[in-house]
């Protein structure tokens, strides 16, 4: 028997609670417009990553805790804008032609602008490097995605290091840096969690393409 094709949309848990319902409803009440919801992903992962280059380049312990609390806070925010566009699109049926193109498009954007930016947190000589690499195989892993979606396996949204999880990993690494810089450690934080991306972006690129060729070889 052929394998199915995973769903045409992410798993989010946090799709099926209450509050999210009711903010999507509040959104799509108001005229706002799913593209615009998706463009809006971008503008929060631009703040990220300019959080995390200024918290690279302050001395002051409060101005850096601040910097690393803006990004936390900004990843987040980009991560509800990805949520929230796909409700107000499909659930709320203000779905466009082009919405295929907004709900990719500035994802990838958004992903170059945190991961980049986090590879100026650390003073360490390969962290940037880090950064573009981790940066580099993030989009990798979404064209991987788009690829076996476009040969008609369907969109396989496999981890460990999917969008939410890399995300997530930013997350914490902010919220850690945070502890180390107020309790003096200065730990390269983020330049692990870079290297943690890495590893686990090899991984997802490794098993998509392996349940892709899969999926269209049972077919």
């Amino acid at each position: 028997m052929s394998e199915l094709p995973e769903t045409s949309r992410r798993p989010v848990g946090s799709r099926n609670t209450g509050w999210a319902a009711a903010i999507a409803g509040w959104l799509a009440r108001r005229g706002v417009r799913p593209n615009t919801i998706s463009l809006m992903s971008v503008v929060f992962g631009a703040l990220a990553g300019g959080c995390l280059v200024l918290a690279g380049r302050q001395d002051a312990a409060l101005t850096r805790i601040g910097c690393l609390l803006g990004a936390a806070a900004s990843i987040q925010l980009r991560l509800l804008c990805n949520l929230f566009d796909g409700m107000v699109a499909v659930e709320h049926g203000m779905k466009s032609k082009s919405g295929e193109i907004f709900n990719e498009l500035p994802d990838r954007f958004a992903d170059l602008f945190i991961l980049l930016g986090a590879g100026f947190v650390d003073d360490l000589a390969w962290s940037v490097q880090l950064g573009w690499c981790a940066a580099t195989l993030a989009v990798l892993t979404a064209y991987v995605r788009a690829l076996g979606a476009s040969a008609g396996a369907g969109q396989h949204f496999l981890g460990p290091m999917a969008k939410q999880h890399r995300m997530a990993a930013m997350t914490i690494c902010c919220l850690l840096g945070i502890v180390s810089v107020a309790s003096a450690w200065n730990l390269p934080i983020m330049s692990w969690g870079l290297g943690l991306i890495i590893i686990g972006n090899l991984i997802t690129i490794a098993r998509r393409t392996v349940r892709i060729v899969r999926t269209l070889e049972s077919a």
